[in-house]
């Protein structure tokens, strides 16, 4: 699910000529020039989430132009939002023309023409990029085109949410199973999607639905967020959020997993990961439980035991090896324990 590439896999020489060709496969076909071709540095990581994707680059200080005779031999028809971590990106797309500055986001379309430069200040420039599939954009073509190429802020409350998930996300993605990382994903497209339709200011930004997946997604992005505080449950959630309970519970009545259910997952995936961190050999198990908000070794014990059928002492014992597969996602756990009592239901 996690891919990392980079320039020393190659010769000096030959770095900005593979680079491009990288770019090309993994992103879209762009005409790359750079005075540091000889010498040219770069990493790039990307993290499949089901139907998109985040990817995170590191790199010498170059530009990127797209032309129509490119898009017209490939279109991936994708639009890529991107956050700057380090020196500024100045874009131009659809008559759109900015610089942007390190904490801010841009949207670009693989489907126009585009001119981008990455500033020299001494230092690789780095950028996080999250595919959007069109179909995931709330506004219309027209609307969504007047976003292109111009800052979006991240100091609004869905832009300071969205960047700091995207950031999360890609540090902790290596702890990550596959169905779990295609949850997070589709949290990400719904964030995305309630942060350019504030953006856009559009009078109509989202449908009532769509404002159902956004504030499920914000809520799922708080409990990633707080899973080890032991108070984390349903009531603490829902006052969070200042909604009910019960509206709580019916936000997530036809999603795979109740909210409880989520919050014990997280636990325990969190806990059994820690089990496996030579770092971590001297803490014990109890330690480990409370360290994710489970309240009592004797409940962690049962629920670990439930989830994936082996105590947590035998699993450590064991380095995680056991009869039955260790890396599914322990979806028969959902229901079963969703109204057990150990902090989280």
């Amino acid at each position: 699910m996690k891919a990392a590439v980079s320039t020393t896999s190659v010769s000096a020489r030959d770095g900005f000529e593979w680079w491009s060709h990288m770019v090309g496969d993994m992103i879209m076909p762009v005409s790359l020039k750079s005075p540091y071709s000889e010498r040219f540095r770069g990493t790039a990581t990307a993290i499949r989430l089901g139907d998109t994707d985040i990817c995170g680059f590191s790199f010498s200080p170059m530009s990127a132009r797209r032309s129509a005779a490119q898009i017209r031999r490939a279109d991936p028809e994708d639009c890529f939002l991107f956050l700057v971590h380090g020196s500024p990106i100045g874009i131009a797309q659809r008559r759109n023309t900015a610089l942007i500055t390190t904490g801010a986001m841009a949207l670009f379309d693989t489907s126009h023409p585009l001119d981008s430069e990455f500033h020299d200040e001494g230092r690789l420039s780095r950028v996080s990029l999250l595919r959007l599939p069109r179909s995931a954009l709330p506004l219309p073509q027209d609307r969504a085109d007047r976003l292109l190429g111009v800052p979006l802020p991240t100091r609004t409350v869905s832009g300071a949410l969205l960047a700091s998930y995207l950031t999360g996300l890609r540090a902790r993605a290596d702890a990550g199973e596959p169905a779990e990382l295609r949850r997070l994903g589709n949290v990400a497209v719904d964030l995305a999607a309630a942060y350019l339709a504030s953006a856009a200011d559009s009078p109509a930004p989202l449908s009532p639905e769509t404002r159902r997946q956004v504030l499920r997604a914000r809520i799922l992005a708080f409990v990633d967020r707080n899973v080890a505080d032991p108070a984390l449950g349903p009531a603490t959630v829902a006052a969070h959020h200042h909604i009910s309970v019960r509206l709580l519970h019916s936000l997530f009545h036809d999603q795979p997993e109740t909210i409880g259910a989520t919050i014990r997952r997280l636990r325990l995936e969190r806990s059994r990961a820690d089990l496996l961190d030579p770092a971590l050999g001297h803490h014990g198990i109890g330690e480990i439980a409370g360290r994710w908000g489970f309240r009592h070794h004797a409940d962690f014990t049962r629920a670990f035991r439930r989830a994936y059928g082996i105590p947590p002492s035998d699993f450590r014992r064991l380095g995680g090896g056991h009869g039955q597969s260790m890396s599914a996602t322990p979806s028969k756990y959902v229901t079963s324990v969703s109204s057990s009592s150990a902090g989280g239901s």
